[in-house]
């Protein structure tokens, strides 16, 4: 990626001011399964995440979102959370995406299937 795109745009991964501060006082933490990297100061009091991709809130897992906001003080690599049978796996936010839900007669859902055993009701 360019500096000049870096420079000029927040929205791709980090901004050239987060990339020197995360090298000059940056610790990694770890990593999650879409390849955000996590940082925090020495002293542990500033964390951040550095996005692989596009920055979007959502696509932060639950596990590190705590660790984030200083709910718990150990990191999902050093402590991981225990996770039920039932708990569906975190999905980023997928409004405005093609996945993203639709409703029963939603017009982005595909037409019905003829039925044969229903007739509409017409007015006479």
């Amino acid at each position: 990626m360019s500096v000049l795109k870096r420079a000029v745009t927040w929205w791709n991964s980090q901004t050239l001011g987060t990339q020197l501060f995360t090298a000059r006082r940056g610790v990694k933490v770890g990593a999650d399964g879409q390849g955000n990297l996590y940082y925090q100061t020495a002293d542990g009091k500033k964390r951040w995440v550095i996005y692989n991709g596009e920055m979007e809130a959502s696509r932060v897992a639950p596990d590190w979102h705590g660790w984030l906001h200083h709910t718990w003080d150990h990191p999902p690599t050093t402590a991981p959370l225990a996770h039920k049978s039932w708990e569906e796996p975190h999905l980023e936010n997928l409004t405005g995406t093609v996945a993203a839900y639709a409703p029963t007669g939603s017009i982005r859902r595909a037409p019905p299937v003829a039925r044969s055993d229903y007739e509409a009701w017409t007015p006479q």
